[in-house]
């Protein structure tokens, strides 16, 4: 008799825009997918909340071992099996072949080539069956195509001399919002995620000696086969990774730098960001990502997840810095809309945008919104069409989208940072020093000032997003000139650079004091 099957909300898969289809990919070719569960309770959040032990959590709010067998019984049935299983994650990682995987979620996976290779894609939804209806989120992995684009632009002067002219260190740009020079991360991890490229030690040596700043330590970490890479091509992934480690590093080289390498799937990431979130061995307390993608081109499956994951950042007292993007308001989609960039429109991530930045004698003398009008580089930044408009920005005057649907949602981004190549970041890639910009520079600017006020007070601040609104503009520098293109500047937050850029020195005394409260469940 047949098993009776269900729609796997959110599931529906778009055809990718420009690719052709290869054919069929081998039925006989081993896979892996991730399969992610309910929580076992409910988890709400409070923001000024104690964290909760990443053991207790797991006991709390991870999968239900019943689910697991559950997932378990529907894998034999279909000649599949159990790889991994993360009760904290609530990730079952399951594997078969290509034939046994298009039978068991009701598909038919192909190969597609396009301007990033070949990839095994699939198109409409998935099914599973009725007894899996309530205790599977998401099946991510089955498409495996390139999921997430770096968020950095290095900087191609006319003049050789321009670079040096106008571009900064990290510690300089630090300075210059006056972080606070009294903690260097010290007892903090920063976990950064990278979906491709690497890191070569020798530059690191290289890079932090010439600052005259301490070497961090910084560690690799591979998840599903990924790894550091280096391609030796500075104008590539490299680059990201580089500019993400050299802006933390240098300015919280006290903390521990853990870089999380995952292919570039939506598998990868998540499974990346939840590695990160839960690692029990590293235990960071910042996760800084740099890569993301228009919301349009996820599934609202994958999407539900990784907002699932940063929730439970929250709970465990981890912030999660995300860049905005760098193609203006419409996120580098040629479809006339306006859209905003995932991961950083999730309401429990705090989504950084950008500015350029003039500075004279440590001093920051001028800002405005990153729009450099010839490249097409420009902050990201709008209103989430997926996710509503969550309760701390209900006072922050977030304007309907600026789409026909004039939906009332989640406004991106939240904070601001230099961003623009042209006032940008010296870093050294692949035995090059080179400057580098983008909204990829201010996740980890942010990230390594959360490292020095948690140094400072203590304990993590975790989920400090809600908090910035309630401070507004005592700990942030209000920008109130530029657009990212459908959206200007002014008074207040904007959706180009949100509260603003930090203050640093007023931020490390208005977050000095840890919470006092836990973490409700009902």
């Amino acid at each position: 008799m047949a098993t009776e099957r269900f729609v796997l909300p959110g599931s529906e898969r778009a055809p990718h825009p420009g690719a052709q289809p290869a054919g069929a990919p081998d039925p006989s070719q081993f896979i892996e997918v991730s399969i992610v569960l309910r929580r076992k309770a409910p988890l709400e959040l409070s923001a000024q909340a104690q964290p909760i032990d990443r053991a207790e959590f797991a006991a709390r709010y991870g999968a239900d071992p019943r689910d697991v067998d559950r997932v378990d019984a529907f894998a034999q049935q279909y000649d599949l099996h159990i790889v991994a299983v993360d009760l904290a994650r609530r990730t079952v990682v399951v594997g078969g072949t290509v034939a046994a995987m298009n039978e068991a979620f009701g598909t038919s996976l192909a190969l597609y080539h396009s301007e990033h290779g070949t990839f095994r894609g699939r198109t409409g939804p998935l099914y599973l069956p009725v007894d899996l209806q309530q205790a599977v989120v998401a099946v991510l992995g089955l498409d495996d195509r390139p999921q997430a684009r770096v968020r950095c632009r290095r900087h191609r002067p006319i003049a050789p001399s321009a670079a040096a002219a106008a571009s900064y260190t990290p510690p300089q740009v630090a300075a210059l919002y006056q972080f606070p020079t009294n903690a260097t991360g010290a007892g903090q991890t920063i976990a950064i995620v990278e979906l491709g490229g690497g890191y070569k030690s020798a530059d690191l040596t290289t890079y932090f000696a010439g600052l005259g700043v301490t070497k961090p330590s910084v560690t690799a970490v591979s998840v599903d086969g990924g790894k550091n890479a280096p391609t030796g091509d500075p104008n590539g992934a490299d680059g990201e990774v580089l500019l993400d480690v050299e802006i933390a590093g240098s300015i919280a080289h006290g903390a521990k730098i853990a870089v999380y390498f995952a292919p570039n799937t939506d598998q990868g990431f998540l499974d990346a960001i939840t590695t990160a979130i839960h690692d029990t061995t590293r235990r960071p307390t910042i996760v800084s990502i740099s890569w993301g993608g228009p919301e349009s081109t996820w599934t609202s499956q994958a999407m539900t997840s990784y907002d699932d994951a940063f929730q439970d950042a929250a709970a465990l007292g981890v912030t999660v810095c995300c860049a905005s993007g760098d193609s203006g308001s419409s996120d580098g989609v040629s479809d006339g809309r306006a859209h905003v960039d995932f991961p950083a429109s999730s309401p429990h991530a705090l989504a950084c945008g950008g500015t350029r930045v003039a500075g004279a004698h440590g001093t920051l003398s001028s800002e405005v919104v990153w729009n450099d009008g010839v490249s097409g580089g420009a902050t990201g930044g709008g209103v989430s069409d997926v996710f509503a408009l969550p309760a701390f920005q209900h006072n922050a005057h977030v304007p309907v989208s600026v789409n026909s649907s004039h939906f009332k949602g989640r406004g991106v981004p939240d904070v601001a940072g230099d961003a623009d190549p042209a006032s940008g970041y010296q870093v050294r890639v692949d035995g090059h020093d080179v400057v580098y910009g983008g909204t990829s520079a201010v996740a980890p600017l942010w990230s390594a000032l959360i490292a020095l006020v948690n140094e400072r007070r203590g304990s993590p601040v975790g989920y400090v997003t809600p908090t910035l609104y309630s401070l507004g503009a005592q700990a942030c520098r209000d920008i109130t000139s530029g657009t990212n293109g459908a959206y200007s500047a002014a008074a207040g937050w904007d959706a180009c650079t949100g509260l603003g850029s930090p203050n640093g020195a007023a931020l490390a005394t208005l977050l000095g004091k840890p919470p006092t409260k836990a973490v409700d469940s009902h």
